[in-house]
């Protein structure tokens, strides 16, 4: 069983933007290397304290063999944070499928330098609670792992207050980004773990990409104990990077400070939810979500083009529009400059 390293823990607990790596591709839908780097160096410019690869915005096909790109991706980004001298920042890998295919996975990034898996239970759609708990531990013996809620619509499954009560208790469970999109199921795993005793051990990261700030600025108490959203694992934060570190940061001293909170942060929080609205389509139950991060990174000059490794994932009609009112209502927002100030360095 390997084990995180405590420097890393530390900063895991500190709270960290974590951006989901996304994946470069040229015209011809293969790899495109020197992009692919190029927005590595860009979220360790821009401040990220972590990077998740091979998770869900780098689109779950890099597994299949014919494309046969989940090796080469983690291997580019580990060697990327090797060579930008970035040895504090988390590391983590996604790791999916049935138990034989998960532990491989994160046999892999445990191999590459990675200091957690992040792993998601999609595959498992009919295994009962003591499977799934099975299954986790499986992998626990393995790597550190992030327990991964994702919202039923885009292929998570439900997963009840007993299931999380049950995951606390994992010992080499080091986070859990809690992404359901529901209050009711978020709330569900913040009292698990509050019951659990293990809320000095295991970090929370918020994915509901439609309460990113108001998740990161309430404080939560279950009897007694509480508890906080140290940062986030986030699709959304794949894009203007470098404003999701000032926000959190924001959002980390107001919270310190426990004093009312000002109304600016609250107009800033739905600000961010109708951009995200716009960048993951959530008009199309989500169908664009991929194409939308890959979009305002081709603005940005970063990518070359929205191509995914699914022909049929694509923009959908009227989403460009709704970026480029995004753009318009909330310029505070992008991290434009930034990226024009460094894009030709990162894509040496």
């Amino acid at each position: 069983m390997s084990s995180m390293p405590t420097p890393i823990r530390d900063a895991l607990h500190a709270g960290q933007v974590i951006p989901a790596h996304p994946l470069a591709l040229d015209h011809n839908r293969k790899l495109d290397e020197r992009r692919q780097r190029a927005l590595t160096r860009y979220y360790l410019a821009a401040g990220a304290g972590g990077i998740a690869v091979g998770v869900h915005t780098t689109q779950f096909a890099i597994r299949n063999p014919a494309i046969g790109l989940l090796r080469p991706v983690l291997e580019s980004a580990a060697e990327v944070m090797a060579q930008e001298g970035s040895s504090d920042c988390i590391r983590i890998a996604g790791a999916i499928g049935p138990t034989s295919q998960a532990t491989a996975e994160a046999e892999l990034a445990t191999d590459l330098g990675y200091h957690a898996v992040l792993l998601s239970l999609a595959a498992l759609q009919d295994a009962d609670d003591d499977a799934l708990i099975d299954h986790c531990r499986a992998v626990a013996d393995v790597a550190p792992i992030i327990g991964f809620y994702l919202q039923p619509s885009v292929g998570g499954r439900l997963l009840n207050y007993s299931f999380w009560r049950r995951f606390c208790e994992i010992e080499n469970v080091v986070a859990i980004k809690i992404a359901p999109f529901n209050r009711y199921q978020t709330i569900d795993v913040l009292r698990a773990l509050a019951a659990s005793g293990r809320a000095s051990d295991i970090a929370l990261y918020t994915g509901n990409d439609d309460n990113i700030v108001l998740d990161l600025l309430t404080q939560h108490v279950f009897d007694g104990v509480q508890l906080n959203f140290a940062g986030g694992l986030l699709g959304h934060w794949a894009v203007w990077t470098q404003k999701a570190v000032e926000l959190l940061r924001h959002c980390q001293k107001l919270r310190a400070e426990g004093s009312a909170l000002p109304q600016e942060i609250l107009t800033h929080a739905i600000e961010v939810t109708d951009s995200n609205a716009a960048f993951f389509d959530a008009a199309n139950g989500f169908s664009g979500c991929i194409a939308g991060i890959h979009e305002v990174l081709r603005r940005q000059g970063l990518l070359e083009g929205t191509w995914c490794l699914e022909e049929d994932e694509t923009l959908s009609p009227g989403q460009a529009e709704e970026i480029d009112r995004i753009y318009a209502a909330y310029p505070q927002l992008n991290d434009d400059e930034f990226v024009a100030a460094h894009r030709d360095e990162w894509l040496k």
